[in-house]
């Protein structure tokens, strides 16, 4: 099968992510004599610089990896928490129906930093200076645009200029849109880094030690004091068409911290996939599994419209629940035993018929019948509202704010076997206005919570968003095989469930099964603000050609179709029994890459 580039085969490591400069830098770990884990964290630091439209050191990120050192599958917990100051009441006291999808309001605890310092001083090797190294110099140096960056720089320049200054500040110098393509530099980002590791290094000792000073430095030092500072005296314009001031502050930051998590598995044939639990949407995916388990679905084409129509109309009743049951285990009791049970999925599967869905259909688990109904009732209330008010109608500024960021994806494996896909995201450039001391802004990941009492992603203080962010790692005949993961949103598990079928069923190599044309469906409510929802809807790439996109067409779905190569953000990494290691990224937007030898 052609191609748009070689899947990457080696033996000593491979290093896939969203950016070239990322995956350049984590291989460059790797030579180094660095592991699979130091390599990871240097590359999410220089996603951090090279994508801020899509990640920023104030985000989160989830991991799920494999380490031949405890030979264990972990999940890394990256995700912040609501701050104690973020209540229904207050939300609702200011008018607010739905969290703002930007804005202060919108922030949970940074736990990008956290986790990264935490799987580098238990799974690392190198010393903090090294990886953090390669994302100084682009930050301090500058690095080249990407043209999508300046396209988003120049949607949101008015709304900077007018509303939030210290953005313009960094993203606007000397007042004009920086050009795609030519150097960017974030000179206080620099400054930030740097500070932690004067900090860190002055602490003196090993590298342990160092670690421990640089997580202090930024949730109990000068980078929290600026946080407590920005949020408690800033009113901010956001997508509610009002400002407001931030809840969280220094206390929050202080008393959080990452954390290992067990997967959340399934077995499909001979195969285990692990997830994130249900503080993440990952179970999605394990439950499309569980349905498509009764279908031969290695006897459909992979562009198919009889493979792609099963797959969707899988993922729907997936979806639905979701909405229904999903939420931060720590705080609701989430029935996936019985979610992934055959029993369960025997029954669910029934559904599944030659006509797309346009309904809504989370399934019956008893017990939970009234939590079920509260969340079809408040979908339906809404349904019924206009979606772009909240607390009044929003002013020009907002809605020109109202640019929603996406995600990066990394997959490391290296000569030794760990392997690890880290999913980082959040902190957008488009999420929350620059705190001038640091060079980076907040998160937004709060608006996936509700301000409805008795959901299961209802928002309470200290608990985890329902995070769309899901990373995946899958083995093979009980052995550690693949990391693999997609930016997207609600799309993530739906591309990646097309490149994992393909690969399994159909025999194509990851290369292959990532570029064959994708698709996706906003059939479910979005986890984003403001909510909205497409029944039957079905985007797919005009590469699947006229008689597939006529034959989904005639099975109901309301087709949205999208230009060739413009659907997904895939990348992954595989090692065989005997060593040999494969990577492969996708060409769409022209921009990730995959690495090693």
């Amino acid at each position: 099968m052609f191609t748009t580039r070689p899947e990457i085969l080696g033996t000593f490591g491979v290093v896939t992510s969203t950016h070239w400069l990322g995956s350049a830098a984590g291989m460059a770990m790797l030579e180094r004599g660095g592991n699979a884990f130091d390599a990871c964290v240097a590359t999410g630091f220089v996603l951090q610089v090279v994508e801020p439209h899509l990640v920023g050191p104030a985000g989160e990120v989830p991991a799920v990896f494999y380490s031949t050192r405890t030979r264990k599958i972990e999940v890394l917990c990256g995700q912040g928490t609501a701050p104690a100051g973020a209540t229904i009441e207050h939300y609702r006291r200011q008018g607010l129906a739905l969290v703002p999808g930007n804005g202060l309001l919108a922030t949970v605890v940074p736990g990008a930093f956290d986790a990264w310092m935490l799987l580098l001083r238990d799974h690392g090797t190198m010393r903090l200076r090294e990886v953090l190294e390669p994302a100084i110099y682009y930050a301090e140096k500058g690095h080249p645009l990407l043209p999508r960056v300046s396209d988003t720089i120049k949607g949101l320049k008015d709304f900077f200029e007018t509303e939030w200054l210290t953005s313009a500040a960094v993203f606007l110098p000397g007042g004009n849109v920086p050009s795609g393509r030519q150097l960017f530099r974030n000179p206080a980002l620099a400054e930030t880094w740097k500070r932690i590791l004067k900090e860190a290094e002055a602490k003196g000792g090993n590298r342990e030690a160092e670690i421990e000073a640089a997580r202090a430095a930024f949730y109990k030092g000068f980078v929290a004091d600026a946080i407590d500072r920005f949020a408690r005296s800033n009113e901010v314009m956001d997508q509610s068409g009002s400002r407001h001031r931030g809840v969280i502050n220094g206390d929050d930051l202080a008393n959080w911290s990452a954390s290992y998590d067990v997967p959340q598995t399934y077995d499909y044939h001979n195969y285990r996939v692990n997830k994130t639990r249900p503080w993440g949407q990952g179970p999605v995916f394990l439950q499309t599994l569980a349905l498509l388990k009764g279908f031969d679905i290695a006897a459909m084409g992979p562009t198919s419209g009889r493979f792609v129509h099963t797959v969707v109309e899988a993922m729907k009743l997936a979806f639905a629940d979701r909405e229904a049951y999903y939420g931060d285990p720590d705080f609701v009791k989430v029935p996936m035993e019985t979610l992934l049970s055959d029993a369960y999925s025997d029954e669910r599967r029934k559904l599944i018929g030659q006509r797309a869905s346009t309904e809504l259909r989370p399934g019956h688990v008893d017990g939970y019948e009234q939590q079920v109904a509260r969340t079809l009732e408040a979908l339906r209330e809404l349904s019924t509202t206009d979606r772009k008010i909240t607390g009044g109608e929003p002013t020009m500024a907002s809605m020109r704010s109202a640019r929603r960021g996406d995600t990066v994806h990394i997959d490391v494996i290296d000569r030794h076997g760990n392997m690890i896909a880290a999913m980082p995201s959040g902190g957008w450039l488009q999420s929350s206005p620059v705190i001038p001391e640091l060079g980076f802004m907040l998160n937004s990941r709060a608006q996936m919570f509700w301000l409805e009492d008795g959901l299961p992603a209802s928002l309470e203080p200290g608990k985890r968003p329902r995070t769309t962010l899901t990373p995946s790692l899958a083995e093979r005949d009980g052995e550690p095989y693949m990391v693999f993961g997609s930016p997207g949103g609600d799309q993530q598990e739906q591309w990646q469930l097309f490149l994992f079928l393909r690969h399994v069923h159909h025999g194509l190599n990851l290369q292959e099964a990532i570029d064959l044309p994708m698709a996706h469906t906003a059939h479910f409510p979005s986890s984003f603000y403001p909510r909205e929802q497409k029944p039957g809807h079905l985007a797919v790439e005009e590469s699947f050609g006229a008689e597939v996109m006529a034959d989904l067409r005639a099975r109901g779905h309301q087709l949205e179709t999208a230009p060739e190569w413009t659907v997904g953000r895939l990348v992954a990494a595989s090692r065989d029994a005997d060593g040999l290691l494969h990577g492969a990224a996708t060409p769409r937007l022209m921009q990730a890459y995959a690495v090693g030898r």
